[in-house]
């Protein structure tokens, strides 16, 4: 793994226009970032980054298939107790998963480490999916690139594949989010875009405007009845909203399903770890009012609450001092403490790899650098090839 400076592509910014790439600065700082990019060997993505996240993904599916059946393990991880009963019903009736994005500590030496597993509302894919793949093909034909440089990415045929799989043919899948949102609207519109390449018919519903007919199902504001729902949007707080009393009735498929709930949840690492100690990719991590099990893992660690994201309210202590993420009002229903394992830093830029699944297989990469050790929502995404 190597950081490569390069100059930008003539008109990217106008690239982007064109192919729908509408955040490609966020407030004003860019989020896009072509002035570099990661290089690997395939030897390197395959044995470090794509067999590791295999792998994973199956441990994770295991823990589901143990934390389903515990109602002490359901409440470890703040599950409320009136939608515990949704959570395992959604498993056990083997509702499926789109897809996930797994985030790992690599610098190109030693193993990958887990840090997170974005289970439930995974971003970032579009420019993942096919930004980086124009990228990538426009720099072979400019010579920035040699002749056979690839790169580790079929998440946009993976995705189109498992629509296909999931749905049949015309039939219509609802996509939610909140509509003013800039990056997530524009997520979900590629993903609609996916499921029409499957052959299906998308309807977009902002999340605010689902409602309940007669008959308690969910309904869009035409008041048609929603058969399936994808939703950009956390189970952590749909479990918590007045219509989740609905969730036990309700016929709709949801995209994720309920129990990505586990694995979206912090918690899930040091359950992971009880169950496989000294696996290579994982590290030790304690509920932090485990007091032994937080003092096995020493000064250098990582504070995390147990829903969060893009670095809220997280603390990072490296044995000599500490740095905060932004303050986002996380932290209400518990925290785990990780030993650290800092981020790679090239250039001065730390970096953080991104590892899809689709369904249950390990699809492609994605990185973005941040100039501090904890990553944050304007952290950068630089693309990567194979050379």
């Amino acid at each position: 793994m190597e950081r490569i400076v390069t100059g930008e592509r003539a008109g990217w910014e106008e690239i982007a226009r064109k192919m729908g790439f509408t955040f490609h600065h966020l407030d004003g700082q860019r989020y896009w970032d072509e002035r570099a990019y990661y290089r690997f060997s395939l030897d390197e993505v395959e044995e470090r980054i794509e067999a590791p996240s295999a792998e994973l993904h199956q441990m994770c599916l295991a823990l589901v298939d143990e934390v389903v059946g515990s109602d002490t393990l359901m409440q470890r991880l703040a599950i409320p107790a009136e939608m515990r009963d949704v959570v395992a019903a959604s498993w056990r009736a083997g509702a499926p998963t789109l897809y996930g994005r797994f985030d790992f500590a690599y610098g190109g030496h030693g193993p990958a480490k887990l840090l997170e597993y974005n289970a439930d509302t995974p971003t970032s894919i579009y420019e993942t999916a096919l930004f980086q793949w124009q990228w990538l093909e426009d720099r072979l034909a400019d010579g920035t690139l040699p002749d056979g440089a690839d790169q580790y990415n079929r998440l946009h045929d993976a995705l189109v594949a498992r629509f296909g799989a999931l749905f049949t043919r015309a039939s219509t899948l609802h996509f939610a989010s909140v509509a003013d949102h800039v990056e997530d609207r524009q997520t979900v519109r590629y993903l609609e875009d996916a499921a029409r390449q499957a052959g299906l018919d998308p309807a977009f519903v902002a999340i605010d405007r689902i409602g309940v007919d007669g008959d308690g199902q969910f309904v869009d504001d035409d008041n048609v009845l929603i058969a399936a729902l994808f939703k950009l949007y956390p189970w952590e707080d749909m479990l918590r909203e007045p219509y989740a009393a609905q969730l036990p009735q309700t016929k709709t498929l949801f995209l994720e399903p309920a129990w990505k709930a586990i694995l979206s949840n912090k918690g899930m690492l040091p359950l992971l770890w009880d169950r496989h100690r000294d696996h290579p990719n994982l590290l030790p991590a304690a509920f932090a009012d485990d007091a032994d099990g937080v003092a096995a893992i020493g000064a250098r660690f990582v504070r995390k609450p147990l829903f969060s994201r893009e670095g809220w309210d997280i603390e990072l202590h490296d044995g000599a001092g500490e740095d905060r993420g932004p303050e986002g009002g996380y932290g209400e229903e518990g925290h785990i403490v990780q030993a650290l394992s800092p981020l790679p830093v090239f250039d001065g830029q730390h970096a953080v790899v991104g590892s899809w699944i689709v369904g249950d297989e390990a699809v492609a990469m994605s990185i973005r650098e941040d100039d501090g050790p904890i990553t944050r929502d304007l952290a950068r995404f630089v693309p990567h090839a194979i050379v």
